[in-house]
């Protein structure tokens, strides 16, 4: 592996960029174990779900501690891509770059989070842990549940944490990645240091999760919550009632509200994690570089908090470039600016036999 220099040339990449390209070729050099992943698919328990969906039938499967419900889209045969979402969206942050995706020859699979959609817990005596090592674990159950050996890993959010952390502990899994806001795994230590007066205010709905008074407000006012995130997140973005009310039906997940607070308050060190998470948090905690082949991506309008790219570029010690998406493009930026998104993820193909 090598670093590239921040690609300068395309800092200015527009949301309105033409996606092109040929499928991906040399299937077998990826790694992908195809035939094992359909063995996976033809023997697992996975089911179609009613719910109808404009990206695909959800389906649901065995992983890990969870019953997960996902898309899966395009040929098990082909190069596979996971996107992953944050709080509070869900997969239809990625209605408009599946087919994008699937047109350009790969399989795409698109997993509710735990405490979203149709993913359930097994066990009503596992805990609701939303710190951010069991949402990669989660990640690695998956991929194992299917049969897939490697993927590219794009995500935003929470999802863009989540795919770093896998890419990070484990690089044999991951192909590529296309990091929403640059480099995110934290540090619990760091976030116990006091920012200046107007970055706090920019996280006030954590601090507002770390009391009972917030908790019990976001029982009540999930949807107006996460529209009012959605406005502050995305100013310039002008979603319809359909397209908020298609995510927030994912809200009523019965385990929403406590993964959603866990995972604020495990931030703040004001609620534990699992112990047998320990290992993995303390190596998270180091800051561990990503060589795998990345893309960040950063939208010109994102009025949530998020880091400058001086500041994580030498995060990603392999092959590595920085686009910013103009256009008024704010934090839910797959679903703001689909086509620069999924022309990352095919770029971050290339990059990976280059």
């Amino acid at each position: 592996m090598y670093r590239d220099d921040v690609d300068q040339e395309r800092r200015r990449f527009l949301g309105t960029a033409v996606l092109t390209g040929a499928a991906p070729t040399g299937a077998a050099v990826w790694e992908l174990g195809a035939a094992e992943s359909l063995h996976a698919m033809r023997n697992s328990r996975a089911r179609s779900n009613p719910m109808p969906d404009p990206i695909g039938p959800i389906k649901q499967i065995t992983a890990g501690t969870l019953d997960v419900g996902y898309v899966d889209a395009g040929s098990a045969l082909n190069p596979v891509v996971m996107l992953l979402h944050g709080w509070p969206y869900d997969i239809h942050s990625f209605d408009a770059v599946v087919p994008l995706l699937t047109n350009a020859g790969f399989r795409v699979i698109v997993p509710f989070v735990r405490g979203f959609g149709s993913t359930r817990f097994l066990s009503a005596s596992t805990p609701r842990n939303g710190q951010q090592a069991v949402l990669a674990v989660d990640t690695i159950a998956l991929m194992d549940a299917l049969g897939i050996q490697r993927a590219t890993l794009d995500g935003f959010d929470w999802g863009a944490r989540t795919a770093n952390i896998v890419a990070a502990l484990w690089p044999e899994r991951t192909i590529g990645m296309v990091s929403v806001s640059g480099y995110l795994i934290g540090n619990r230590e760091q976030n116990l240091v006091p920012l200046p007066p107007t970055a706090e205010l920019s996280w006030w709905y954590q601090y507002y999760f770390a009391t009972e008074r917030g908790q019990l407000g976001y029982e009540k006012y999930r949807r107006e919550f996460a529209r009012l995130i959605w406005q502050q997140a995305s100013p310039q973005w002008k979603f319809d009632d359909a397209t908020f009310n298609r995510s927030a039906a994912s809200f009523d997940n019965p385990d929403d509200v406590d993964i959603v607070i866990h995972n604020y308050r495990w931030r703040l060190g004001v609620a534990a994690g699992e112990a047998q998470y320990d290992d993995l948090e303390r190596r998270l905690a180091a800051g561990p570089g990503i060589a795998v082949p990345t893309i960040t991506l950063e939208g010109d309008a994102n009025g949530a908090p998020h880091p400058d790219p001086s500041a994580y570029a030498a995060k990603f010690t392999g092959r590595y470039k920085h686009r910013v998406i103009s256009g008024g493009v704010g934090h839910n930026l797959p679903q703001e600016a689909p086509l620069a998104f999924a022309q990352a993820i095919k770029d971050v193909a290339g990059m990976s036999f280059t």
